[in-house]
């Protein structure tokens, strides 16, 4: 059997200590793969004694949403779980909005291991006994809301389960806030976003509030973004990374050039999505992880999660997160576009744009079909209180056509409209068609 494990994993010394826990831990977690059926016969040839050979390694079968996807639960359940029901805690929800989600049952050990994966953020960032914490994630089977919540605890951290707009909506988010003071906010970065618009169109400047911390997740955080959620919370602005298949893997650290991934706790690899190959440091490929501990249930080994990344050995971060942990640094986004009159309009570019603009709270773009029967985009504005409407409006008419060589037709809507409308949506859909 296995040792009794401690109440909680603690850091390892050094990064000599985590090259032998995950060595150790490797043999483990490929022992319990071989007793999943999906990997019947897929793994009797590979020694089990040389899976520190990156050629022997390599071998392993890489897992993919896509294989996944192509099973109801019950094949899922026959394919991929190797607990029994006695032992089964929950089921965590698989993340993304696209395809139809996956559900993994975790044991009452893995759900500690993942207690330990989220708590690790409070020290990291620096969050102790005295903080409070407001989290605006949904608290349902996905874990990242309710885990999260759980864990403060056991830090000595405070945490208010208020979670997503659709359960409690912005505006009694603002006067919670106001009226209990949070230190921390946990929320999707389009969510922090939102929560200043709706303070904004009551007259409230939420960069005055107890508020000193936003951390945020599940979105990319673009440079734009983290700027205009640093200014108008008049916070630090931290991003961390996780994943149901895993757990919360990471965060960043004081010099926010990465994220830093527990690295004891889940075999990571950069991998060419072409010809399977790892990669060496620093290039750009496929990010594949092992989950180290938190495999009692689906023993997953080499999970493709899709993000293109890069990995770094020592980023810039001071404390032990910096000396012990390897960072990822995620390569930037290229989906999502409008092509517009022939030309391509990067979604993620032209957020970028628009959040740079310190005059508006926030925006929709919609491609429409204009009465002449042409492809037009319109811009939908919210200008933030007492800035010169004409004057917004101009510079962004100019600039839009300057750096996008596009003509937008700009509309000033009333403070508030937008934050109704994405009120409903986990993600704010900034971006729609609706060409005829």
């Amino acid at each position: 059997g296995e040792p009794e494990m401690a109440e909680l994993l603690p850091l390892p010394a050094s990064r000599d200590e985590i090259h032998h826990i995950q060595s150790e831990r490797k043999k483990i977690a490929f022992e319990r793969a071989k007793t999943a059926g999906w990997y019947k016969g897929k793994l009797d040839h590979i020694p089990a004694d040389k899976l520190e050979d990156p050629g022997v390694w390599g071998q392993i079968p890489i897992i993919t949403k896509d294989i996944l996807r192509t099973f109801n639960h019950s094949e899922f359940m026959d394919n991929f779980n190797v607990a029994r029901a006695t032992d089964i805690a929950e089921y965590w929800r698989s993340g993304g909005t696209t395809g139809k989600p996956v559900f993994y049952p975790r044991t009452f050990e893995d759900v500690k291991y993942g207690l330990e994966s989220w708590a690790r953020t409070f020290p990291a960032i620096n969050i102790g006994p005295g903080d409070l914490c407001h989290i605006s994630f949904p608290l349902g089977i996905h874990p990242a809301g309710q885990i999260w919540a759980r864990s403060a605890h056991q830090m000595n951290v405070g945490m208010n389960w208020v979670g997503a707009g659709n359960a409690v909506p912005s505006e009694a988010q603002v006067d919670l806030i106001l009226a209990l003071k949070p230190t921390v906010l946990i929320s999707m970065s389009s969510f922090a976003l939102h929560l200043i618009n709706v303070a904004d169109t009551k007259g409230i400047d939420l960069s005055e509030s107890t508020i000193s911390i936003v951390i945020c997740s599940a979105e990319t955080l673009s440079d734009a973004k983290r700027e205009k959620l640093a200014l108008r919370w008049g916070a630090e602005v931290y991003d961390v990374f996780g994943m149901s298949e895993a757990g919360l893997m990471g965060c960043e650290g004081d010099a926010h050039d990465g994220i830093h991934i527990w690295s004891d706790m889940y075999y990571c690899e950069v991998i060419d999505e072409k010809t399977g190959e790892t990669l060496p440091e620093g290039q750009t490929g496929t990010f594949c992880v092992t989950p180290l501990f938190s495999n009692n249930a689906t023993p997953f080994l080499r999970w493709n999660s899709g993000d293109i990344v890069r990995m770094i050995e020592h980023g810039n971060s001071s404390g032990t997160i910096g000396e012990l942990f390897p960072m990822i640094q995620h390569a930037a986004r290229t989906t999502g576009f409008f092509k517009i009159r022939g030309v391509n309009l990067n979604h993620a570019e032209f957020e970028d744009f628009m959040f740079r603009n310190q005059d508006i709270n926030d925006f929709q773009a919609v491609l429409e079909t204009g009465e002449d029967d042409l492809e037009n985009i319109r811009v939908k504005i919210e200008i933030k209180r007492g800035s010169d409407e004409t004057k917004v409006i101009d510079i962004v008419n100019a600039e839009i056509k300057r750096v996008f060589e596009v003509s937008a037709l700009i509309e000033v809507l009333e403070l508030g409209t937008l934050a109704k409308a994405f009120e409903t949506s986990i993600k704010a859909p900034r971006f729609v068609d609706e060409r005829q």
